[in-house]
């Protein structure tokens, strides 16, 4: 059975996984009839398996309402599934008991879309990483202010920004706050729920480089939630494509980007921008309207719009099949289609913008890890504005 789980969905793993995920279903009802019966449903997450080891990270990319996250809050059991389980570090976290679900969330946390609307302002920044460590009693009182300090660090942050509240930091740096937070309580698994689709382009290229740097550090594992595949194309190992609640494609990363299988994955790889004026991509657009998630097509969920959909597809609703190479795609005639060149042909990005993200990314990795944070404060006044 593990075995079994380690092979379905996102690609063959040798070691035992950190994370499994099996099955998950979750519906909400959105109204009832007189008798109390449901009469309109929702399927959110309708039989999504997939597994994820230690240190590894694994993308659900998808369309907005595709299921990705919510997702996430059920492998972290903020909501309850209709059905399915999931297993961390081999127990299945949906029959823990109060005082083991309580360690659980230790091992496994959540970086929000919005690091503004995940922080009281009430609360300093010192007093929001203080929290989690007086929750988990994982240092002594006296040795707090220090370990919030280490933290801040640890993010490029200077302790200094222990005294600010968030309304008084960037979207960059509340974000690195946010992420301080998950790693208080030293997990190892973290959810990233888009944790940099609100953020500026040059702000999200170091938190993205900020989750490698810690990753590599920390042996961390990521479930990383994205809309945004040119994000997911540079931190993600694995990735799975939703659909409907369903997922339509898995596999690794630069297998996935180099010739992607299914027709809404091939879609998606089209929608990617090109840093480069005069390129040109292919793009292969989707006709008719999206479907309503109260009334999804039959069968394949995503025939109403696909270009190769024949007949079977809108009958028969095709398994996640994986191909014994370490790629699973639910589509009827995926072998049978046109090759795809796929977002690894020719990303169209000119030899000066190249030197330009060498570089950018030289001075990010130069002060991500070192003492003196990216962030500082100018010495002076106590709130950090400068002296004069």
């Amino acid at each position: 059975m593990d075995h079994e789980l380690r092979k379905r969905g996102t690609g063959f793993m040798s070691a035992p996984p950190l994370l499994v995920a099996d099955g998950l279903v979750k519906h909400y009802v959105l109204r009832r009839s007189a008798l109390g019966r449901p009469a309109a449903i929702v399927r959110a997450v309708d039989g999504v398996s997939f597994a994820v080891g230690a240190g590894e990270t694994l993308a659900l990319v998808g369309e907005s309402g595709s299921g990705k996250s919510t997702v996430g809050r059920l492998v972290l059991r903020l909501i309850e599934p209709n059905a399915g389980r999931v297993l961390f570090e081999g127990r299945d976290i949906f029959a823990l008991g109060a005082s083991a679900l309580r360690g659980f969330r230790r091992s496994a946390q959540l970086v929000f879309q919005d690091p503004y609307a995940s922080l009281n302002p009430r609360m300093t920044v010192g007093d929001i990483l203080a929290e989690p460590l007086a929750l988990h009693a994982i240092v002594p009182p006296p040795r707090r202010s220090a370990r919030v300090g280490e933290l801040l660090d640890m993010v490029g942050l200077e302790p200094r920004f222990a005294s600010r509240y968030p309304h008084e930091l960037s979207g960059g740096q509340r974000q690195r706050i946010a992420i301080a937070r998950a790693l208080s309580v030293e997990p190892k698994l973290i959810v990233c729920d888009e944790p940099v689709s609100s953020l500026d382009v040059s702000i999200r290229a170091q938190v993205l480089n900020l989750l490698a740097d810690l990753q590599r550090r920390l042996s961390l594992a990521y479930l990383f939630i994205s809309h945004d595949l040119a994000v997911v194309k540079h931190i993600a190992d694995r990735v799975a494509v939703m659909n409907f609640g369903r997922i339509v494609e898995a596999a690794d990363a630069q297998a996935l980007f180099a010739a992607p299988r299914h027709p809404y994955t091939r879609a998606l790889m089209s929608a990617i921008p090109l840093p480069k004026p005069r390129a040109r991509r292919d793009r292969m657009i989707l006709a008719g309207d999206m479907p309503s998630a109260l009334e999804p097509p039959a069968g394949c969920h995503f025939h109403t719009r696909c270009p190769f959909a024949v007949e079977r597809c809108s009958s028969e609703r095709p398994a996640l099949v994986d191909d014994g190479a370490g790629r699973a795609v639910a589509c009827h005639r995926w072998r049978e289609l046109p090759a795809s060149a796929g977002a690894e042909a020719d990303d169209g990005t000119s030899p000066t913008l190249q030197r330009l993200m060498a570089a950018f990314g030289n001075q990010a990795r130069e002060h991500l890890p070192s003492r003196r944070g990216v962030d500082t404060v100018e010495a002076g006044r106590p709130d950090g504005t400068p002296a004069r």
